[in-house]
């Protein structure tokens, strides 16, 4: 690399205000009164209050009765309920407490009698301890540990003598393991690792008619702080052993991922979804590795291959509705100040899914960008990609497949303007180009062909707002209304292009969607079925927002939007649907989310979806829902409608028990599809979870399953919460 003489000279007077920037000045000491007496008293040393002292100093807190400072050496000597907060090196809030507690408030030493310490997952309590500079070393005497957060834990340590090194080790000398109050092992001499995290095995018992009595077991070994092990052991009475490795790596900048086998001798495999008999012998391999080595650069490699198309759908039910066809590819990403560099690998690891291969796929992205000094800005898009359609029909023998290289380029400039200080208008221009080399399958005659598109169009919007403070309402938790409104019309024009999709190979083509598509370019990606555009968008959008404890919130969010099609296309009507999206929040534990769609020309509703959370305290919460899709045969449509009924009900009954109902009901054939009763039990120390589930699969035998779930609460299995909508995370993999 060359420095011209103008970068010697910046370089070094950089150098220069490096070394003469000041430090960081100390933090200021802050010494008062934690409540409103007129008791309080401080010459300068000694701080005395009938409610009690704070002394502050940075991010570090000391509360007592009595406090007597040095601030010759930084300390603090604190009497009476002294109570200490600080972070640790990660940032984590650290909380003792004691009666007699001595605290060095620059280098974070301490000395106590009677002292308590908890930062979850560990509690520790004992008569005396002792934690040099920033606690690299810690000493407690008489000291109890545990990670049960109770005044009478279930389960503990009782040592002579703890010593820590945080972060490393842990030695407990003259060791006693306690359930409840009974002592169970003793241990002369005790030592943990800190830096391993805890092996484990975890096991799920239960039923399942397509299953029989089932357990699925895992062990999980940690190699170090950065390398997990887990070999996966399940046995199914119906259907046999499954088994499989798994490992979950993080090498800091170099990324981090999981590598996952599975391999089950299935007794009884069925058929796949064309009629044919799965094989015996059925397997799944997944793999996951994503890394920023620096700023502005992501990766991330994805491979998730299967021996059948019904192997996940069959053993591994949560991650099946999450993805039902899932991809396999390679991505990586650079992004700079205005432009990015992204290519995208997407192979058919599966034959029998459908897959747009993409061997590979270079996209170079300009983001929108001042074209010098003018008013005028400037944005690109440009790929070009080798690509291969695969249809992945099952046992049909019939084949589709094609491909074709692809070189496309998109250049537009837009110019914004406000008016009026309230008005923005901001036309655009563009074009592009796609250039497709002889397609390969394709029964089009023609060879290589190219296809140019221009564009152009105008945004219109304005926002207006309005406040009245006088308004108060405790039924709906206002306390003053601010009113904001949002027209918008967007204009898009393109003219017919030279070649219509028809004309050229489909790979990225527009596909079905509940909700409107983008109308301007780059945001509308589907580049083999552009066409002709002469259509307005046009939006309204309501916001209503007061002030409540949470601070502004909106009280009701309403967007309308349509197009108005100044020219439509064959098949396409003037007017399309009818779109409404709303948020509504009555109170701030209670919100109502609707999603509308109406059919303006038919006159008829043709989605809805809705729903109601109500989430009062944390005895108990509801979710209400409904989701209404009316029948689309159309070709290329959605097919059979649903009119479906969901409701989640949880209701804590005391400190011990709680249950939580879920139901799904098909009110077209007035079918009740899944039924979900859990019912919670809270163990001290760990959480337990009966889960019954019946499923109505109409055609078939009713599938029903019992599975009973445990988890520590220090380690938990799964986060707060993540059964609320998706009970199956209770019934194992």
């Amino acid at each position: 690399m060359k420095f011209t003489p103008l970068g010697l000279a910046i370089l070094a007077a950089a150098a220069v205000l490096a070394r003469e920037t000041p430090a960081t000045p100390d933090p200021e000491l802050i010494v008062r009164s934690s409540g409103k007496g007129s008791s309080f008293e401080f010459d300068g040393v000694h701080a005395v209050a009938n409610d009690g002292v704070i002394v502050e100093y940075g991010s570090s807190t000391v509360t007592a009765r009595k406090i007597t400072l040095d601030r010759d050496h930084q300390t603090v000597f604190a009497e009476g309920d002294v109570l200490i907060q600080f972070p640790d090196k990660q940032g984590r809030m650290q909380l003792w407490r004691g009666e007699a507690v001595y605290f060095n408030y620059e280098t974070k030493a301490l000395s106590a009698d009677d002292f308590r310490v908890g930062q979850p997952p560990f509690f520790a309590k004992g008569k005396q301890l002792k934690a040099g500079k920033n606690r690299a070393q810690q000493v407690a005497e008489g000291a109890v540990i545990t990670t049960d957060d109770l005044a009478e834990p279930g389960y503990h340590i009782r040592a002579k003598r703890l010593v820590f090194i945080p972060g490393k080790i842990m030695t407990a000398e003259e060791a006693t393991f306690y359930v409840g109050k009974t002592p169970v092992m003793y241990f002369p001499t005790y030592t943990r690792s800190l830096e391993r995290h805890p092996n484990f095995w975890t096991l799920t018992p239960g039923y399942r008619s397509l299953y029989g009595p089932f357990a699925l077991t895992g062990y999980h070994y940690f190699w170090n702080t950065n390398v997990e092990t887990v070999l996966n052991l399940d046995w199914r009475q119906k259907r046999g052993i499954g088994v499989g490795p798994e490992i979950n790596y993080d090498l800091g900048q170099a990324g981090k991922g999981t590598a996952e086998f599975y391999y089950t001798r299935d007794d009884a495999p069925g058929l796949n979804g064309a009629g044919l008999p799965l094989p015996s012998n059925r397997h799944r391999t997944t793999f996951t590795h994503e890394m920023e080595p620096w700023d502005g650069f992501n990766a991330k490699a994805v491979v998730r291959e299967q021996g059948d198309p019904l192997v996940v759908h069959d053993f591994f039910e949560n991650e099946f509705r999450r993805d039902t066809q899932p991809k396999s590819f390679f991505e990586a990403s650079q992004f700079w100040r205005n432009f990015s560099l992204d290519v995208m690998a997407q192979p058919q690891i599966n034959d029998f899914f459908r897959t747009v291969e993409r061997l590979p796929d270079l996209k170079v992205t300009g983001l929108r960008q001042q074209v010098w000094d003018t008013p005028v800005y400037y944005e690109t898009e440009s790929s070009v990609a080798y690509l291969r359609y695969r249809d992945g029909l099952l046992g049909s023998g019939v084949s589709t497949n094609f491909s074709a290289m692809r070189t496309d380029t998109y250049h537009q400039f837009v110019l914004p303007q406000t008016y009026f200080g309230w008005l923005n208008f901001t036309p655009r221009a563009g074009g592009r180009y796609t250039y497709y080399g002889d397609p390969d399958g394709l029964p089009v005659p023609g060879g290589a062909r190219d296809r140019w598109v221009f564009n152009t169009g105008a945004e219109l919007s304005f926002k207006a707002s309005r406040v009245w403070q006088g308004i108060r309402n405790e039924t709906l938790d206002v306390t003053g209304v601010r009113h904001i409104v949002e027209p918008s019309i967007n204009y898009v024009y393109v003219p017919r292009p030279d070649r219509q999709p028809y004309e050229l190979p489909q790979f990225d083509q527009e596909l079905p969607s509940h909700r409107l598509l983008p109308l301007d370019f780059p945001d509308y990606n589907s580049i083999d079925s552009v066409d002709s555009q002469n259509t307005l968008r046009l939006g309204l959008r309501n916001k209503v927002q007061t002030k409540r404890t949470e601070g502004v919130e909106n009280v009701l969010n309403w967007a309308l939007y349509t197009d108005w099609r100044m020219r439509p296309r064959t098949g396409q009507t003037t007017f399309p649907d009818l779109y409404s999206d709303l948020d509504f929040s009555p109170r701030s534990w209670a919100v109502f989310n609707s999603q509308l769609r109406y059919d303006i020309n038919g006159r008829d509703w043709r989605e809805s979806n809705h729903r109601l959370t109500l989430l009062p305290n944390g005895d108990w919460n509801w979710t209400l829902g409904h989701r209404y899709l009316k029948d689309d045969p159309t070709p290329g449509g959605y097919g059979p409608g649903n009119n479906l009924i969901s409701s989640s009900l949880y209701y804590k009954i005391n400190e011990d028990w709680g249950f939580r109902f879920s139901h799904y009901f098909e009110a077209r054939d007035g079918v009740l599809e899944e039924q979900y009763y859990t019912l919670y039990r809270d163990l001290r120390s760990w959480t337990a979870a009966l889960t019954v589930r019946l499923r109505d699969n109409r055609q078939s035998t009713a599938d029903w399953a019992i599975v009973l779930t445990l988890q520590l609460k220090a380690f938990p299995r799964f986060g707060l919460g993540k059964d609320t909508d998706r009970a199956d995370w209770l019934l194992g993999r």
